[in-house]
């Protein structure tokens, strides 16, 4: 019989909580009551908010009494971090759920995204609509909205818990008995404009025997392939779409963080990289690009997405800090340069065609790059030809067969 673990604040929301756990062994399935709250509990748990704050060498009973509610969430957060990932590695539970507010939501998800992919992990949440990319993270947590605020039990609010150990229970009883193929494993990145160049990478490299996993380039996905390259899943890395670096340099809403292009060199995994779509900059609709940058070069992607394009001086500063990523690696490392255009609108006749901001970039390039530690291919092509794609995809085949 699987068990699922029930992490939340016993004490404030006993009754929605034993509502759920009813409602999962209604299912057949066991439960792992986990108390995350500060005060006792309506009902006696399997694991106490005494373990939960020991995980982090905290006693439960000096946070009760500095009554500080957000130094407590912080606390107990840290606490289910470290619990939560270690009962899993005991097998003490298949599946973890949570109901919850602001504060609930960000007790227990922490905790989730340190579980393994593939495990499922529900949040019903008040927050579960608009960016939850805090509480998602890189992870794959399920969140889904709780409509009324998780507090007592209405007409709503039970159909709504009921419909989420449903879920749980779906995810594992019907568990697929069909046997996919494992192949090694290579990430790419892609964005919309670096389509046809990834797309023929991947077909060549399938050929070879290889699964490629494609991440778009929207700050969580160059974060997501990150955590996998670190948790060891990755053998082979095709950074073509280092556009991340944009938004992180000059501020649009797309940034993936300072520790971007850091994890495969880290590792001494093969990588190949590339400058894809760092002509551009992601706002949101028109109406939200800054104030300063109203005049620049402007293009309307779709009614929810506008691109800047990248001046002279932006992709100088861009180019400095992929040097200094790369000239990190202590595996092996290319980059590899598309002479004619860095995305599909950076070609001639086409809205971010910039001569003179490329030619920048890859000077930067070209001059910071360590050669001992990264090796430097430049190709008389554009992004998406498919003789560059494919030269791409065969450069790192080659560095994964001479790393072995």
């Amino acid at each position: 019989m699987k068990t699922i673990a029930i992490a939340g604040t016993f004490d404030s929301k006993g009754k929605e909580f034993l509502f759920l756990k009813h409602a999962l062994e209604e299912f057949g399935l066991q439960t792992l009551m986990i108390h995350t709250g500060v005060f006792e509990p309506a009902f006696e748990p399997d694991v106490s908010n005494r373990e939960v704050a020991a995980a982090v060498g905290e006693d439960i009973d000096a946070i009760a009494e500095k009554k500080d509610r957000a130094w407590a969430t912080e606390v107990l957060s840290k606490g289910m971090a470290e619990l939560l990932p270690k009962l899993y590695e005991q097998g003490m539970f298949d599946g973890v759920i949570s109901l919850g507010g602001s504060g609930g939501t960000s007790l227990v998800t922490p905790a989730m995204q340190k579980i393994p992919i593939g495990v499922p992990k529900i949040m019903v949440s008040t927050v579960a609509v608009g960016n939850t990319e805090q509480y998602v993270g890189t992870s794959d947590i399920l969140m889904m909205p709780s409509i009324v605020d998780v507090a007592g039990l209405n007409s709503i609010s039970t159909k709504i818990f009921t419909n989420a150990a449903a879920a749980m229970a779906g995810m594992l009883t019907f568990e697929s008995e069909r046997e996919v193929e494992k192949k090694p494993l290579i990430a790419a990145t892609m964005f919309g404009v670096t389509t046809p160049c990834v797309e023929f990478a991947r077909a060549y490299l399938e050929k070879e025997g290889y699964e490629v996993l494609t991440f778009h380039a929207t700050g969580v996905g160059g974060r997501a392939m990150e955590a996998l390259v670190d948790a060891g899943y990755i053998e082979g890395v095709l950074d073509i779409t280092t556009t991340e670096w944009c938004d992180e340099v000059v501020g649009g809403v797309l940034a993936a963080g300072p520790n971007r292009l850091e994890a495969a060199g880290k590792k001494g995994i093969p990588q190949v990289v590339s400058v894809g779509a760092l002509d551009m900059v992601n706002y949101g609709a028109i109406d939200t690009v800054p104030e300063e940058h109203k005049k620049r070069n402007l293009y309307k992607h779709n009614p929810m997405v506008t691109l800047m394009r990248t001046s002279v001086e932006e992709n100088q500063k861009i180019g400095k800090k992929i040097v200094e990523k790369l000239n990190m690696a202590n595996g092996p490392t290319a980059l590899i340069l598309p002479l004619k255009g860095v995305s599909m609108i950076d070609a001639e006749g086409q809205p971010f065609h910039g001569v003179q901001e490329d030619a920048v970039l890859f000077d930067v390039l070209r001059n910071g790059i360590d050669r001992d530690v990264v090796e430097l291919i430049e190709m008389p092509n554009h992004i998406n030809d498919q003789i560059f794609a494919e030269a791409a995809a065969q450069r790192l085949l080659d560095l994964l067969r001479e790393n072995k």
